[in-house]
């Protein structure tokens, strides 16, 4: 072992050397080499960037991996059934969903449908019964200075399941007593219609003759591309009964569970569930994940495929600068045949310029990833949010290593073979 790290260390020694005398050639070989391994950077670096954008966007909609979801079915009590069961807990939220309407009374508002404010979705709602009769709320109706928007009334914290990410003002706090001026949290998709239309404060939902007066205390990104408001359950019941927001025949209402993975909840909230009469009641675990993992894997290959061609193509051009130094160190190496230096050695030499040559490449292929997306931070941040917070995967510069090392292995094998076939003879030529 000793005497196999004495070579090693000679070799790397030597191979040091050689990079010092001849730095033209180490730099052409670098040059060959950098596009190669920055592209393999680049690409791991940018899937790793997108897998966690892409994730926590499907956090946002979804709900973290490992949460169990639960979608009501539509039985009487159902509602105020769930509700009584998560009251005051932390491992459980019910989410009641309802369409309102914030403006001018007895107007269509501006997004008809709670369509984004940017998209016409062609007209308003239907509202259709169980007995399957539909019909348009807003008929007859002239165009007004109101915005529709979903607005979901919650139960505690949701953002212990989804996490919202705050933009300004603040969360709605479940501590306090609550209001009969309901607080509500936007999302940026409704705060862009506040932001572009001036409407009346006055706020009717589904199920409620009378307009309420809502206070508007933040805004989040919930990863929404339709208008949405969050509200304290407990503030919107002064106003509308349970029973009205989860009447399947007053509009668009829903109601979803989320719990925790290990919680009472869930069996107590089936139990009761089945014993209103609903025969199909299932929970989802929610696993988002996986469910991207294949698509952003796909896309890996694809690009690491094209990364690997340029960095074969980088390869094969410090192959030549190494046959080329090889072919000109010929009367060296035979001298340090002669000399009883084993052709280990000799091939360990050649095999060590290669690699150092590709580490170094390797370091400034990360240095330059490092730097442009810290620029890019820096200067396209305010403008582009997905980049805010963005931090360099450091598996990619390991990839960029590895990468180096290969091209280094790849592009040093036959000089190191030719290297050590030198015969000692050619001194004597010499």
């Amino acid at each position: 072992m000793m005497r196999l790290s004495g070579r090693l260390r000679s070799a790397m020694i030597i191979g040091g050397q050689g990079i010092r005398a001849r730095k033209l050639r180490t730099l052409l070989s670098m040059v060959s080499l950098f596009l190669g391994v920055l592209a393999v950077v680049v690409v791991q670096a940018g899937a790793g960037i997108a897998e966690r954008l892409q994730l926590a966007d499907l956090e946002l909609q979804a709900g973290k991996d490992g949460t169990k979801a639960l979608y009501l079915p539509p039985v009487a009590g159902a509602g105020q059934a769930v509700a009584d069961v998560v009251a005051g807990r932390s491992d459980a939220v019910a989410m009641f969903s309802t369409n309102a309407t914030i403006g001018e009374p007895g107007v269509r508002p501006v997004n008809e449908g709670g369509s984004p404010f940017d998209e016409n979705w062609g007209g308003s709602s239907q509202i259709c019964d169980n007995s399957g009769k539909c019909y348009d709320p807003n008929a007859g109706k002239p165009q007004g200075q109101a915005i529709e928007l979903r607005i979901t009334a919650l139960t505690g914290d949701v953002r212990d399941f989804r996490p919202y990410r705050p933009r300004s003002g603040q969360w709605l706090d479940f501590g306090t007593t609550p209001l009969l001026a309901p607080r509500l949290v936007l999302n940026e998709e409704a705060a862009k219609g506040f932001e572009r239309y001036h409407v009346p404060a006055e706020m009717r939902v589904n199920g409620v003759t009378a307009g309420l007066t809502p206070q508007i205390i933040g805004v989040v990104k919930d990863g929404n591309s339709q208008p949405q408001a969050y509200v304290r359950l407990d503030e919107l019941t002064n106003w509308i009964p349970l029973s009205k927001l989860t009447d399947p025949n007053g509009g668009f209402s829903d109601t979803q569970l989320l719990m925790a993975g290990s919680t009472p909840v869930e069996q107590v909230v089936i139990a009761k569930l089945k014993g209103l009469g609903a025969t199909d009641v299932s929970v989802e675990t929610i696993n988002s994940r996986k469910e991207m993992e294949d698509e952003l894997n796909l896309l890996r290959l694809i690009f690491l495929a094209m990364a690997g061609l340029v960095l074969v193509i980088g390869a094969a051009g410090v192959l030549n600068v190494g046959l080329a130094t090889v072919g000109e160190r010929v009367e060296e190496f035979a001298l340090r045949r002669a000399v009883g230096t084993p052709r280990a050695v000799l091939a360990g030499i050649v095999l060590a310029e290669t690699l150092l040559t590709g580490l170094f490449t390797a370091a400034a292929a990360i240095g330059v990833s490092v730097a442009a997306l810290k620029a890019a931070t820096i200067f396209l941040g305010p403008s582009q949010p997905f980049l805010q917070g963005v931090e360099f995967p450091w598996s990619a510069g390991v990839s960029g290593v590895i990468a180096g090392l290969v091209a280094g292995v790849l592009g040093g094998f036959v000089p190191a073979i030719r290297a050590a076939g030198i015969p000692i003879a050619t001194v004597m030529r010499a």
